[in-house]
């Protein structure tokens, strides 16, 4: 297993729409344990393909629970809403506020082409549904609703501000509690 270079915002693959997987073979495995080990390095609790400059329908989840490795996968039911703090791994020090479903159903393969399902309800859900988005190019600095201003010390001064530009390049995901409650997909 290796740590990967994470692909930051700017980066065009970021943006891009990824390709299934069709192959089912050590490559593929070997890139799951490859984006594990990158996103506990990170302190992410998600990452998705393109943030390692792979433009494959595939990206791993951990919000502490356990590790979830989604190949092909896609939101098949969502209900519910729930608004939080998003931060990405390919975003350094910027988060900001979106609305995610509160509960979602995920249909995926695993890393041997077996089909399964997967429910997340509140943080787990919010992974799910912006590492998917990182599949498809879109980032959370695409659909948030404002973003949230850092004081020098590293901490939310309480303000917040509109979304300031269009997003630049999609960007990789990790999801994890931080200390002040905000989360980093």
């Amino acid at each position: 297993m290796a740590i990967r270079k994470i692909v930051e915002i700017g980066d065009e693959k970021l943006r891009k729409h990824c390709k299934p997987v069709e192959k089912f073979d050590i490559r593929l495995r070997l890139l799951l344990k490859d984006m594990a080990e990158t996103m506990y390095q990170n302190d992410g609790a998600g990452l998705a393909a393109p943030q390692v400059g792979i433009l494959r329908r595939a990206c791993v989840v951990d919000v502490g629970d356990q590790l979830y490795e989604l190949v092909n996968p896609e939101i098949i039911s969502r209900e519910g809403e729930q608004e939080g703090p998003e931060g990405c791994l390919s975003i350094p020090g910027r988060a900001g506020v979106d609305k995610r479903p509160m509960r979602v159903v995920v249909r995926a393969q695993n890393a041997k082409g077996e089909p399964f399902e997967v429910s997340g309800e509140g943080f787990l859900a919010r992974a799910f549904c912006h590492e998917i988005d990182h599949l498809d190019g879109v980032m959370y600095v695409d659909i948030m609703e404002r973003e949230i201003i850092q004081d020098d010390e590293g901490e939310d001064d309480g303000s917040s501000v509109s979304t300031p530009e269009p997003a630049d390049p999609p960007a990789k995901n990790t999801v994890r509690d931080q200390p002040d409650g905000e989360a980093s997909l």
